[in-house]
């Protein structure tokens, strides 16, 4: 197997060679599915080295200015973004934005080949919801699971695709996934009667800035004219951070609408065909650094049948929300007038109206935009949102929420673990963000450590165990909480004291847990706002909630602990990775812990996790298995690698 690090020659011969493979779906019959991406910058609205502009969604060279006597630009040979004409620098998997779509089958052997061909800036490929049980080394986490790949520099990712669902990839460094770095993950089961799919990618986009330049505002305040831009609300009064969203994307393509004017700038759009009929499963990612999108798509009902790669009992709803870092499954029936229909996107903003759009086309319609409209939502016929971050819609709005508390898993799905008096572990676990300090979790602001984790664990055992990291007191060290394997672990993700105000997707590295219960604050039903936080927490010191860092929690009632809080789901809890916390709120989650590693957990908005938003889980790191000697060369695992590495996790999970 290929294992150089530096001959780019090489490199190149076999991804001529392989280049067919490499970007086409794995058939079921294969044992090992092999695919080679390179990484690299690039700039929007350019064919080769001429600018191009957009108008009545196409492309056109620059400088055609009868746009009915020239031909136009294939739209897949350029990265038009938004449209926006100046070109703006962003990253690319194989000269995409997002990335190949990587399609497999569950049971086979995954090896990626990641080039990283980024001038100045190094690069690792997290495998977004995978658990990497058996080689922890392949997960993609910087500086914890492995050493960063250099510019120029090929590493070599190998593991099973266990679980069937939808994933996806990205870069876990820095700003570069919002940059572009990233695309689909599928695992597909072995059923050979599959319905046709779709997939479907949502982002929120800056054409102005790079994603460092957001990320600087983000941090020392967005100004325009000489005034500070205050944060945006949600429906529920809830915030966001001033990122200024310019245009959604949908699998990287969208239109900038000028705010004042409201017309937009006519660029080419992600059309999905379908035969009037037919069912169409949907896979949908939710690949933004900042904001939840409500999806809907007019004059169709969308049955939603799985969350992060785990089946849900249908549900079938007018539209949901999709936070960074999710991702949802759905099921449409082709079943209106052969026609055009608008897929939309939308933010949660109050009077901003930020969107996105992509066309949902009946094979013998016309090429042309749709003139559809969404659904009227009346009090006599409500629109169901499911996965709603709160409890009401304004009463105004004749919209009915559905959250995440209140789905199951698919019947016969895995059970939740139960509680055993010796084998259970239970951590309170507060994200917030208060006022001038940098975001945390219980008041720690994480920082790497200064080895690669993996091989050193154990060194995390007291690094947070200082005077300046106590009650109410925000401190900077690699926090980390190490658990026991078998135990079975419940974690309470909360949102409250004084940094709350923003709602976090929070993703866990290497398990899926179970969803037991969400706590919401307090709302008043009318206006759809929030009042004040959940009660069932107590910030374990006697400051008030709003100057509590509440960064010692516990239930308020003590006879909750260990798993007696009331009103959890134990029997069909649904299974997920990445779950949105309330503000003012909470959230259970469970596991087993089954997958000796060193676990990233964090909020999946770009800002917070690299402000310090993340913490490490460490399983077991005397179960680990020992390192390949190939990623201590930078450059991967080789099939034999892979396949010896998880014969010793076996090896150290069943106590041998």
């Amino acid at each position: 197997m290929f294992r150089t690090i530096g001959s780019n020659v090489v490199f190149i011969l076999m991804c001529l060679m392989l280049d067919a493979f490499a970007l086409k779906d794995c058939k079921m019959s294969d044992s090992k599915c092999e695919f080679y991406l390179e990484i690299d910058h690039r700039l929007t609205m350019m064919k080769d080295d001429e600018l191009v502009y957009a108008t009545d969604g196409r492309l056109y060279k620059y400088g055609m200015t009868n746009s009915t006597l020239v031909e136009p630009v294939q739209v897949d040979d350029v990265i038009s973004a938004d449209g926006w004409e100046e070109p703006r620098l962003i990253g690319a998997v194989n000269g995409q934005m997002p990335g190949p779509d990587i399609i497999v089958y569950e049971g086979q052997i995954v090896v990626v080949h990641v080039k990283n061909s980024l001038r100045n800036e190094i690069l690792t490929m997290h495998w977004h919801g995978l658990t990497m049980k058996g080689t922890p080394w392949m997960d993609g986490a910087p500086f914890i699971t492995q050493c960063p790949i250099l510019p120029g520099q090929t590493f070599i990712y190998s593991f099973h695709a266990y679980q069937k669902g939808t994933f996806w990839y990205h870069s876990h460094i820095g700003t570069q996934q919002s940059m572009g770095i990233f695309g689909a993950f599928v695992i597909r089961g072995r059923d050979r009667d599959m319905m046709e799919e779709h997939i479907i990618s949502i982002m929120d986009y800056n054409h102005d800035w790079d994603s460092e330049v957001s990320y600087m505002k983000d941090i020392y305040g967005l100004y325009q004219r000489g005034y500070r831009v205050p944060n945006s609300k949600s429906l529920d009064d809830a915030e966001f951070d001033t990122f200024r969203f310019d245009s959604g994307l949908i699998n990287g393509r969208g239109r900038f609408h000028d705010s004042v004017t409201g017309k937009h700038n006519g660029a080419p759009l992600e059309v999905f065909e379908v035969d009037f009929g037919k069912p169409y499963k949907f896979r949908v990612i939710g690949a933004g650094r900042l904001h939840p999108f409500r999806v809907s798509i007019d004059n169709h009902i969308l049955e939603i049948i799985s969350s992060d790669g785990h089946d849900l009992e249908p549900i079938r709803v007018e539209s949901f929300v999709i936070n960074p870092g999710e991702r949802f499954d759905f099921i449409l029936i082709a079943n209106q007038s052969v026609s055009n229909y608008w897929i939309r996107a939308e933010t949660l903003e109050v009077k901003k109206g930020h969107r996105t759009e992509a066309i949902l086309r009946y094979r013998g319609a016309p090429d042309e935009e749709p003139v559809t409209s969404r659904k009227q939502c009346l009090s006599t016929d409500q629109c169901l949102v499911f996965n709603c971050p709160f409890l009401y819609f304004p009463h105004s709005e004749a919209t009915k929420c559905l959250t995440f508390n209140d789905v199951k898993a698919l019947t016969g799905y895995q059970p939740v673990p139960k509680f055993h008096a010796d084998r259970f572990e239970e951590y309170f676990l507060n994200f917030g963000v208060p006022g001038e300090n940098p975001a945390f979790v219980n008041g720690r602001v994480f920082q790497l450590p200064t080895n690669c984790e993996m091989s050193q664990p154990l060194d995390l055992l007291s690094s947070c165990d200082k005077p300046e990291c106590g009650k109410n007191k925000v401190c900077t060290c690699p926090n980390a909480i190490h658990i026991k394997n078998g135990n079975v672990v419940q974690l309470v993700l909360l949102n409250m004291g004084t940094g709350k105000g923003q709602s976090h997707p929070i993703h866990l590295h290497g398990y899926s847990f179970h969803v037991l219960k969400m706590g919401y604050g307090n709302y008043n039903n009318t206006t759809g706002k929030i009042i004040s936080d959940n009660f069932d927490i107590d910030c374990g010191d006697k400051l008030d909630r709003d100057e509590s860092l509440c960064n010692q929690a516990t239930w308020s009632n003590r006879t909750w602990i260990n798993g007696n809080a009331p009103h959890l789901e134990l029997e069909r809890a649904p299974l997920k990775d990445t779950i949105i916390v309330p503000t003012g709120g909470y959230v259970i989650l469970r596991f087993r812990a089954d997958n000796p590693g060193v676990w990233y957990l964090h909020c999946h908005l770009e800002y917070h996790n690299m402000e310090g938003m993340r913490m490490l889980i460490i399983e077991s790191p005397e179960k680990i298995p020992p390192s390949p000697s190939a990623v201590a060369r930078y450059s991967g695992f080789t099939y034999m690698e892979i396949l010896a590495s998880e014969n010793k996790f076996q090896e150290t999970t069943s106590g041998k």
